[in-house]
């Protein structure tokens, strides 16, 4: 993706050595999303967009099998939500204690995580026969491999990650987008110096 696109308020680094680091970062990166976060993978073919999902999925305590959705576009998972950290319903649950004291709201069974794979995608308008705005309202996460496909349609993403090939490992550049974005950003990298 051309740097062009992006208007990054916090831009960072990150060295990864091998598959079981980049399973790592999604497995942090797992710990600091919210419902509505969308994620760009960026990265060339092989880079290592698919092994941050399955680090991503395997920390909601997914155990089946994670692949590129190369020719499906998407592949959809629910996931265990009590793994799952929602800001915005613990502001809810605040809010109810505060007005009669009992807890009335119930938890979802599971949240959905959306991968999307848009590399055959020939003009971004297909994602809108697809029905991007459904998944993309606010009540799912967002990882997208090949984003620049959808230029144009896909709406702004909170956090970039761009996956670049080194001799040793990768080069990781973490671009985020929004202040949700930003927000993660700073949790990866705080987690990378500890």
């Amino acid at each position: 993706m051309s740097d062009k696109y992006h208007n990054s308020i916090l831009d960072n680094h990150l060295q990864i050595i091998n598959e079981e680091a980049m399973t790592d970062l999604g497995a942090c990166l797992a710990k600091w999303v919210k419902l509505g976060t969308i994620i760009y993978l960026d990265g060339d073919l092989g880079a290592g967009k698919t092994t941050l999902v399955r680090g991503f999925l395997r920390a909601f305590g997914y155990h089946g099998a994670v692949k590129s959705p190369t020719f499906t576009v998407v592949e959809p998972y629910s996931l265990d939500n009590n793994m799952f950290y929602n800001y915005n319903e613990l502001e809810d649950e605040v809010k109810l204690k505060a007005d009669n004291g009992l807890m009335t709201k119930s938890r979802n069974d599971s949240i959905k995580v959306y991968h999307f794979d848009l590399y055959r995608l020939e003009d971004p308008e297909e994602l809108e026969y697809l029905g991007i705005r459904d998944y993309l309202d606010g009540q799912a996460i967002a990882l997208i491999e090949w984003p620049e496909k959808g230029y144009g349609v896909l709406p702004k993403a909170d956090v970039i990650i761009k996956i670049i090939h080194q001799n040793q490992g990768r080069k990781i550049n973490l671009l985020s987008q929004s202040e949700n974005g930003a927000f993660i950003v700073s949790k990866l990298i705080a987690n990378k110096n500890e």
